[in-house]
């Protein structure tokens, strides 16, 4: 299971030496701006700051403990002036994501400004050189220009911290797969690129390994598992009871084979169920059970959606596997929706979350239940991850607004109206032309920035339609 990082961020204070005995009290003064930057920052991050930067030495030790250490990131902050050779060795080690804070202890000139108000507040020209000779490493950090008190600065670096956190913690998830559905182009791409792009571990494995955890699951996991749906979901009781425990019960079988093997999700194709033979059932109520536990799940085999579901866990929580289904102008917008798996976790507050007993002939099992909701109403931000070629990904995104419209009765799975930003058309122009895949990951709010700093950070295009 995956939940939303913590980072850790190491800050790289530069400034010049000359100042310890012509005037001491600046040394002093920049180290207590520093740890009040620190102070304003401290509910989106946790900082390690070593003290100010004065000499090449400083900076290559203090690197060197950023790396040592394992942080997720260096953000920099140019106290005062100094020379940006004094970087580059440091900066040759470092393998870790580089935030250039360009902020200084004061926003305004005023009227009283005089030289020690000049000293302190000159960090625009050092943090010129810091930038020109990373640039010249073959960097590319984020940037802000900002006044440091200003909610925008400290939105940037939240974004940018989880960003730098969740591409570190991508190289620990672990998925397993099991049938890809045949002919289905826009799921393929090159697993070795895959796992050297993003750092997860995407393993093919049989089904029937799932079935010898189903076989081990109790009547009392399932008993409890049940007492679980009837507090998250309206419904059950008209639910057949054979369908509710079986669906329950390959659940349970699901998760055991996770914790088995050390995986933070599956895709099953939905004919490797009926192949099988010995599966009664799709798992559509697990599938949504386990994203809101922080599982991933994507459908057919689908790794990039799995991939960006990964991303929304560690960074922004709860990702709602989707798709478009149909194009309503009317509305200009488009209804979300697959074959009834979703995240429930972004379902509307004001309505209860039902569970149906829900006819399926994909497959030819027996029916699955299946949760039927939508999505919170207002903002919120939906993207998909597309193999180019090679090590080439793109992640298009788009915002907008999820309307509040009534659950349509015939539709038998969660569906949702969303109207983006741009408008209907043109979004779909722009997804279509930057080849968006037909699999995608919705979240409730805006998160497009935050997706842009993850793209840079993991070195994957970022388009916005």
């Amino acid at each position: 299971m995956l939940k939303k990082v913590s980072p850790r961020i190491g800050i790289l204070a530069l400034m010049q030496g000359l100042y310890d005995e012509s005037q001491p009290e600046i040394p002093a003064h920049q180290t207590e701006y520093v740890k009040e930057v620190i102070a304003q920052l401290s509910d989106v991050a946790e900082f390690v700051f070593p003290g100010l930067s004065k000499e090449r030495p400083d900076t290559e030790r203090i690197i060197k403990q950023f790396n040592d250490e394992d942080l997720d990131g260096i953000m920099i902050i140019n106290t005062l002036y100094s020379p940006g050779l004094r970087i580059v060795q440091a900066f040759k080690k470092n393998r870790l994501p580089v935030m250039l804070a360009n902020i200084q202890p004061l926003p305004n000139v005023t009227p009283d400004w005089n030289w020690s108000l000049l000293t302190t507040n000159q960090g625009i020209h050092g943090i010129q050189d810091t930038s020109n000779m990373l640039m010249r490493l073959g960097y590319k950090p984020a940037i802000i220009t900002e006044d440091w008190k200003s909610d925008r600065f400290k939105k940037f670096v939240e974004d940018w911290a989880l960003a730098a956190a969740a591409a570190k913690a991508l190289t620990k998830v672990r998925i397993a797969v099991m049938q890809k559905m045949q002919n289905m182009g826009d799921i393929l791409g090159d697993e070795v690129a895959y796992f050297q792009k993003f750092g997860i571990e995407c393993l093919h494995e049989g089904i029937g390994q799932v079935y010898r955890c189903l076989e081990e699951v109790t009547e009392e996991e399932i008993d409890a598992q049940i007492a679980e749906d009837e507090k998250n979901f309206a419904g059950c009781d008209k639910v057949p009871e054979k369908y509710h425990r079986y669906a329950a019960k390959i659940q349970l079988a699901f998760e055991k084979f996770c914790e088995k093997k050390n995986y933070d999700g599956f895709s099953a194709n939905f004919d490797a169920f009926g192949d099988d033979g010995r599966f009664e059932q799709l798992p559509i109520l697990g599938a949504c059970n386990m994203m809101a536990k922080g599982y991933v799940y994507a459908a057919e085999g689908d790794v990039h959606v799995m991939a960006l579901e990964a991303m929304g866990h560690l960074l922004i929580g709860d990702p709602h596997f989707t798709e478009m289904y149909s194009l309503d102008f009317g509305r200009d917008a488009c209804m979300f929706a697959h074959m009834g798996e979703g995240n429930w976790k972004v379902a509307r507050k004001d309505r209860p979350v039902t569970l149906i007993d829900r006819p399926l002939d994909i497959g030819g099992l027996d029916n699955p239940p299946t949760p039927i909701f939508s999505a919170e109403v207002g903002v919120a931000t939906v993207a998909t991850l597309i193999p180019i070629s090679g090590d080439k990904y793109r992640i298009v995104a788009m915002r907008g607004e999820n309307l509040d419209e009534p659950i349509i009765p015939g539709i038998p799975m969660n569906h949702t109206f969303f109207k983006p930003d741009s408008g209907v058309k043109a979004a779909m122009d722009g997804w279509l032309k930057n080849g968006g895949t037909h699999h995608e990951v919705m979240w409730i709010g805006d998160h497009m920035n935050r997706l842009e700093q993850l793209c840079n950070i993991l070195g994957v295009e970022f388009v916005a339609v």
